[in-house]
């Protein structure tokens, strides 16, 4: 009788645990509070799709010399990526990635970034975080700032962490991944 409590117990554990693993799995948001100052952590992942009929990212612009240019300087894009908790492009949305990107280094491939995140998803559903800034592409990871937001994150600062989690050349779809840190003035 002893072996079987023990195994019962041993078997809610695991059950437990696994559970808590599941749910971690698609938790894409953390709230810690620093004296009078809030901080949520935002973690998702955006889905480019370049080509295609389901495309999300269009060319609206180039600058006479974006054909020669290895960089492609000059040239616009506008975009509505879909964002979802895990990389798999089925898992639940959580957002949308919506803004502009401006090819603007002769040297290097980097662009000017406006990037709306419009959440959809959960308790911070209808706010926006807005970065603004330049995010080479050639780096593994990237560093942009938090310029501002609105809802649950009005007078945002922070910034976001970012990289490439996959890309297929063939199909023109790329995954990034995203880790933003949102900082607002709101008591806890």
């Amino acid at each position: 009788m002893k072996n079987v409590n023990s195994t019962c117990g041993l078997l809610i554990i695991i059950a437990s645990l696994l559970i808590a693993g599941a749910t971690a799995e698609t938790q894409w948001f953390e709230n810690f509070c620093r004296g009078n100052k809030n901080t949520t952590k935002l973690h998702f992942y955006v889905h480019d799709v370049r080509t295609g009929p389901n495309a999300t990212l269009y060319t609206v612009a180039n600058a006479s010399i974006t054909t020669t240019s290895p960089t492609g300087f000059g040239r616009i894009n506008v975009f509505d990526d879909r964002v979802t908790a895990a990389p798999d492009i089925g898992s639940e949305e959580v957002a949308r990635a919506q803004g502009t990107t401006t090819s603007v280094d002769l040297q290097v491939s980097a662009a000017s970034m406006n990037l709306n995140f419009y959440l959809t998803s959960g308790k911070f559903n209808g706010s926006t975080v807005t970065i603004i800034g330049r995010n080479q592409f050639t780096l593994a990871q990237r560093e942009l700032p938090v310029a501002g937001g609105s809802g649950a994150f009005r007078y945002a600062r922070g910034y976001a962490i970012t990289s490439s989690y996959s890309n297929d050349a063939t199909t023109n779809y790329s995954v990034l991944e995203y880790t933003i840190y949102i900082t607002t003035s709101t008591k806890c």
